[in-house]
């Protein structure tokens, strides 16, 4: 499986929003953060604490793909 995170750095555009300011606000750490880059899994703690600043859903910020 592969994370893919795209929906969420383009809902950060739209907020107007850097990563950085989106990962203070939600209180995860900067691993977090770095581990989404690289699309690999999260916890859902952390995707719980990202959604709640952003006011969406999980579906609006992660997207898994199946691999073959």
């Amino acid at each position: 499986m592969k994370y893919c995170y795209d929906r969420l750095w383009k809902k950060l555009i739209d907020a107007k929003m850097t990563k950085t300011e989106m990962r203070q606000l939600a209180g995860i750490s900067a691993n977090v953060l770095a581990k989404m880059g690289k699309g690999e899994p999260v916890s859902l703690d952390s995707l719980t604490k990202i959604c709640s600043v952003m006011n969406c859903s999980f579906d609006d910020i992660i997207e898994i793909i199946e691999q073959d």
